[in-house]
């Protein structure tokens, strides 16, 4: 019994965060100050985004509804930050007068209560039905097309439910209802698109996702032959939680393992969810900072008892990644879809000696968010309609891939070196938001 307590004591000891200065948790700005800037960079977005976005698909009036706890994704971000929820019914209309005129586009909310910019345009007292005074509002404009949020393809820009279609079709006269067309393209460029205050922000938020992880990747936290992958993988849950963040997705923790690692551990009858000296582990880890999404892919090793460096054939496979991300983002260029950089990736990489798998998604206000798909793990040939979106400037995504590597002195089957960093296109080249791994984590257990 004191042999199992002794064990489960030191099991929970080093899951418990290393005393530091935190200088992590100097970067995460209080949630007062988050939420006045997240709103100030809200309402820069609505207008300097907004006019161009309507302007480019011709469409002069975008109807937005939400309902409580049945939130449009599109409205969701352009809502103040500290809402969880939009109101009972919430109903925005964006009105555009036309370029050089004196309104511009109107911003109106029609709902109970305000809601950030948007200028209240119902009084429930004078008009109780709410569906009618947003037809009232719409006859008066007379707009050509009406932008509705439905999508066959994609889920972030089909946020108005049928029962909400089909009520604010019923209020609208005949010769408006004809008017109505999907906004799916506008909702796309809304949520895709980045200005540079969101950079400055980005910069702080891949800060975080790396330190973290940096963090979990050392001997303070992995302690070889008794942490566990889930014992890590809870430690980057809990440390997210103590830095007063959030995350879009449960991180993972993964083992690759040498032949020589194989045979040890099958001999020795060990666990193979414990890492070992000698392991390889990898991580995919994202946070959420200032409504802007992280999505990380970083890698480590244990050094065995006789190592004082990483492996030589580790760090070729390394470079082999960091040779296919170049490919990759040398190839991004405005108007080119995601099939088309897909197919000119895998080409140049199989050219250059390299086994590519390419799975770049887009990546901002969501992780899986809004613009061209660039492959998935599974559909290496292109992928249906997500694929054929076109590339635009001034967007982020996570540039995520793995490099299959043939190492003999490492193992009998190729190595797989999963890489994934968030890089911005600013319309010519990709930056990458923080620097991205081109050197190992070393965990030294000495």
């Amino acid at each position: 019994m004191f042999r199992i307590l002794i064990t489960l004591f030191l099991a929970n000891v080093i899951l418990l965060p290393a005393v530091q200065a935190d200088d992590l948790r100097n970067i995460v700005m209080s949630q007062r100050d988050q939420n006045d800037l997240r709103n100030s960079i809200t309402e820069e977005r609505l207008d300097t985004l907004i006019p161009g976005i309507m302007r480019k698909e011709g469409i002069d009036a975008w109807v937005l509804i939400g309902r409580e706890y049945n939130d449009d994704p599109v409205m969701m971000t352009m809502v103040e930050a500290h809402r969880f929820t939009v109101s009972r019914r919430t109903v925005f209309i964006f009105l555009d007068h036309g370029e050089g005129s004196e309104k511009g586009v109107e911003r109106l909310t029609i709902s109970r209560w305000g809601v950030g910019t948007f200028k209240p345009s119902w009084v429930p007292e004078e008009e109780p039905d709410q569906w009618k005074r947003i037809s009232d509002i719409l006859k008066g404009f007379n707009p050509k097309k009406i932008g509705l949020n439905y999508s066959n393809n994609f889920a972030l820009v089909d946020g108005l439910s049928a029962t909400q279609r089909d009520a604010f079709m019923a209020a609208l006269p005949d010769d408006l209802k004809s008017r109505t067309v999907s906004a799916e393209k506008m909702g796309i460029a809304w949520i895709e698109t980045r200005i540079p205050r969101e950079m400055e922000v980005y910069k702080d938020a891949a800060t975080l996702a790396h330190g973290i992880i940096k963090e979990a990747f050392s001997a303070e936290v992995i302690k070889p032959g008794i942490t566990t992958r889930q014992d890590v993988v809870w430690w980057l849950r809990q440390r997210i939680h103590d830095l007063t963040l959030h995350t879009w997705f449960h991180g993972e923790i993964d083992i690759e393992r040498s032949d020589r690692s194989k045979r040890e551990i099958s001999e020795k009858g060990l666990d193979p969810d414990v890492i070992y000296k000698g392991d390889h582990v990898h991580t995919d880890f994202g946070i959420t900072y200032m409504g802007l999404q992280t999505d990380t892919q970083h890698n480590a090793y244990v050094l065995r008892d006789d190592e004082t460096e990483l492996p030589a054939s580790l760090k070729e496979a390394l470079r082999q990644g960091n040779q296919m991300q170049d490919i990759l983002t040398d190839n991004f260029k405005v108007g080119r879809t995601g099939n088309e950089i897909l197919k000119r990736t895998r080409e140049q990489s199989i050219s250059a000696g390299l086994d590519p798998i390419i799975y770049t998604h887009p990546m901002g206000l969501y992780g899986h968010s809004a613009g061209p798909t660039i492959g998935m793990w599974d559909q290496q040939n292109g992928v249906p309609v997500n694929g054929d979106v076109p590339m635009a400037a001034h967007t982020v995504y996570a540039i995520e891939l793995t490099a299959l590597v043939d190492i003999p002195e490492w193992s009998k089957e190729k190595m797989v070196m999963k890489l994934e960093e968030g890089g911005y296109f600013d319309g010519n080249k990709v930056s990458y938001i923080q620097p991205r791994q081109t050197e190992y984590i070393i965990i030294d257990p000495k």
